[in-house]
């Protein structure tokens, strides 16, 4: 299999499986959401089967949570697969970016989205800012060539905006995360891919504490 073919859904199920872990990325769905596979259906034009598919493989990635009798539900991660997550952000994104240089279509993808959050916070809109934010750091990624990291990554990334949506103040968790952007695309802009490898890793281990941080007040109250 090339890679090329490894990127492409073969399936219904597997496209509709990439789209709702799309949703989940974007914060359309929510942690503890529960998902009514009627109108899930529907929305996306499905039969119930296909989305069942779909519901089967989001709940083995630990996205989505079925019980008995009371159905789907967007999962609520907890702290130890928050630390488990930033584990592997910091493995993939500082290696992807180490290989960064200017013209890369990811470099590209990641300035288009530091100027999507960039116009998200002049309207005030936080998620917005959010979903630019993730997009930033899949671009990243992009940096990588290899599209089987990229598809590994958007499972990571879904995990990641659940618990960003458990703790429901996307201001908070994104706005410092801005400027942060910007610069360490100017590094990667400017060829200086040591400067961005250590910005990143930086910047990842201070979103990691705050996170946790916030968690662990919320548990407490």
């Amino acid at each position: 299999m090339n890679d090329t073919a490894a990127s492409t859904p073969r399936t219904l199920g597997e496209s509709i499986t990439q789209d709702i872990r799309r949703m989940l990325v974007e914060g359309e769905l929510v942690p503890g959401q529960r998902l009514s596979e009627a109108a899930l259906a529907e929305t996306l034009q499905i039969s119930r089967n296909t989305l069942r598919e779909a519901f089967r493989v989001l709940t083995r990635e630990g996205l989505l949570k079925h019980e008995p009798n009371r159905g789907v539900t967007v999962a609520e991660p907890d702290m130890a697969s928050i630390i488990d997550i930033y584990r592997v952000r910091r493995f993939i994104e500082c290696k992807a970016i180490a290989q960064g240089f200017p013209l890369h279509p990811g470099t590209l993808n990641m300035r288009q989205a530091v100027d999507a959050g960039m116009q998200a916070r002049e309207a005030k809109d936080w998620v917005g800012v959010g979903t630019a934010n993730m997009l930033f750091h899949r671009a990243i990624v992009e940096l990588a060539d290899s599209p089987r990291l990229l598809v590994f990554y958007g499972q990571i990334s879904a995990e990641l905006r659940l618990a960003f949506g458990v703790l429901n103040d996307p201001e908070f968790l994104h706005l410092p995360y801005l400027d942060m952007n910007a610069a360490i695309l100017r590094c990667v802009e400017e060829g200086r891919s040591e400067d961005a490898t250590r910005m990143l890793e930086g910047y990842l281990v201070q979103s990691e504490r705050i996170v946790l941080a916030a968690y662990e007040r919320r548990v407490k109250r």
